[in-house]
């Protein structure tokens, strides 16, 4: 008899992303289709530093069970962390997770029943369309421009669906690269108090700026607006700027909320690493953070500049996007300009006849995808390759 599996799981499916990586075997290509910070980035002789300093201060601490809320250590100096962002919260006002990710479940563990109702960005991140669906949600898109999630539509989802809250990821966004205005940060808190929803800001990519800072965060924007605080939850991670491998993220919430989310974690993995909790502590305690950013932000400042010319050089009018001012990704559309290609399906099987790799848009819009879309990774990719790539996609279109 075949296995019978939790009704739950017929309405996910694998991710894209991942089914494409087994096609990038072929010796040669390059690919843009990761999500991944470059590991050349990582600072090792830190992270190795950060380690023998955390054996000497907490050998216990470090290799012993832990708190489920965290490593007191590390929730203070992440405490600090989000004061030099502009937020004000103690050790006690956020929980440790097991990357950003483990944070968003959380989050539809304890939020969301079967049929519940929750608004998502189109397009958004592919993890989190198939995490909220796994425990039950109906996804309602709100659609974004160059600015990020237009406010006005939103408004109106909220108004016609009533969610049980909104994700939006503010800060160059995956896939979108897009920043949202200061002034739409501002609307979005106005209708998360002004209709009681709960506003759930992703924010992994928020440090990899490349010139001007971005806009403060939404939740560090919540002093401005009475009442908002109880109505954001906020998810952070190490993964973009430190290192992946150490999975590291954080949540900061109201106390209800924050206390649901650690009951839920305890029956998943009881607590996040405490030998990566105690290495990220002694690594933001030795302040060697700054320099790592300054260097990650200059190199992939440079890459996605290169990405935009060769971009535009190799395929002119048949594509159009917005030059990303941070993060990993650029987001693009085929026009079919010239009677070119306006599938980004057989836009990307093309590529990888050409020995390139990038991932088509549609797995990334929860309803009514665009097939016209696609995102490219400048991360991993050195300029020189970056150059190579786009002259190989400039062959594809």
């Amino acid at each position: 008899m075949p296995l019978e599996f939790a009704s739950r799981l017929d309405n996910v499916e694998t991710s894209a992303i991942r089914e494409l990586f087994k096609l990038l075997g072929k010796p040669g290509i390059i690919s843009f289709a990761g999500g991944f910070p470059d590991s050349a980035m990582f600072d090792v002789q830190g992270v190795k530093a950060a380690v023998e300093t955390a054996l000497i201060r907490d050998p216990g601490g470090a290799l012993q069970y832990g708190a489920t809320e965290g490593y007191e250590p590390l929730r203070e100096q992440l405490s600090l962390f989000m004061a030099g962002k502009g937020v004000a919260v103690g050790a006690d006002g956020l929980i440790v997770t097991t990357g950003s990710q483990q944070a968003l479940d959380l989050i539809g563990k304890t939020m969301i029943s079967p049929g519940d109702k929750v608004i998502v960005e189109a397009p958004t991140f592919l993890a989190t369309i198939q995490c909220f669906r796994l425990y039950g949600a109906e996804l309602i898109t709100a659609p974004i421009d160059e600015n990020g999630v237009k406010v006005d539509e939103l408004e109106k989802l909220i108004v016609q669906h009533k969610p049980k809250f909104v994700y939006l990821i503010p800060t160059f966004g995956n896939p979108s690269g897009v920043m949202l205005s200061l002034e739409r940060r501002k609307r979005v808190l106005q209708l998360a108090v002004e209709y009681q929803t709960l506003i759930v800001e992703d924010d992994p990519y928020g440090d990899l700026y490349f010139g001007e800072k971005p806009p403060p965060s939404i939740l560090s924007l919540c002093d401005h607006q009475p009442g908002a605080r109880e109505w954001v939850a906020h998810c952070g991670s190490l993964s973009k700027v430190l290192s992946p491998g150490l999975r590291v993220g954080w949540m900061i919430a109201q106390p209800e909320l924050l206390a649901k989310a650690t009951m839920c974690k305890q029956f998943s993995d009881a607590h996040t690493s405490t030998f990566a909790q105690a290495t990220a502590a002694e690594y933001l305690r030795a302040g060697r953070m700054p320099k790592t950013l300054d260097k990650v932000r200059k190199t992939y400042g440079q890459r996605a500049t290169a990405m935009g010319y060769a971009l535009t050089r190799e395929l002119g009018d048949a594509v159009e996007f917005t030059q990303p001012q941070g993060g990993l990704f650029f987001w693009a559309r085929l026009t079919g300009a010239g009677g070119k290609l306006s599938d980004a399906n057989i836009f990307a099987k093309r590529a990888i006849d050409e020995g390139v790799a990038f991932v088509p848009g549609a797995p990334f819009y929860a309803n009514n995808p665009d097939i016209s879309t696609f995102r490219l990774s400048f991360a991993t990719a050195d300029v020189a390759k970056i150059e190579e790539g786009m002259g190989r996609l400039g062959k594809a279109v």
